[in-house]
């Protein structure tokens, strides 16, 4: 099933994001090999593509999971949250429905 996994940043995420993105965009490249990987991608703090110093305010990741435990704990052990960039994560099933 697929996972919705709604992150939100501390204040001032950008330089825990910064040094913990490598192995954060790893994960991610691991689940897209493996076809479990519907989108991902940052909240820009500012209506930005690039929010420069603005940051980010948090993370959306729709992923495929056995099952909820499996999602919450692959969520538990990103390394945003090692790096203390997420201040709440939280995971909702979700149903693709468009496109």
């Amino acid at each position: 099933m697929w996972y919705a996994i709604i992150c939100e940043d501390v204040q001032d995420s950008l330089p825990k994001r910064l040094g913990a993105r490598p192995a954060h965009l790893a994960r991610l490249e691991q689940l897209k090999r493996e076809g479990r990987l519907l989108l991902a991608g940052p909240h820009p703090a500012i209506d930005a593509e690039d929010p420069g110093a603005a940051g980010f305010t948090g993370t959306l990741v729709v992923a495929e999971f056995p099952g909820r435990a499996e999602a919450q704990s692959w969520a538990d052990s990103d390394p945003y949250v090692e790096a203390g960039v997420f201040a709440r994560v939280t995971v909702k099933p979700f149903r693709k429905t468009l496109p």
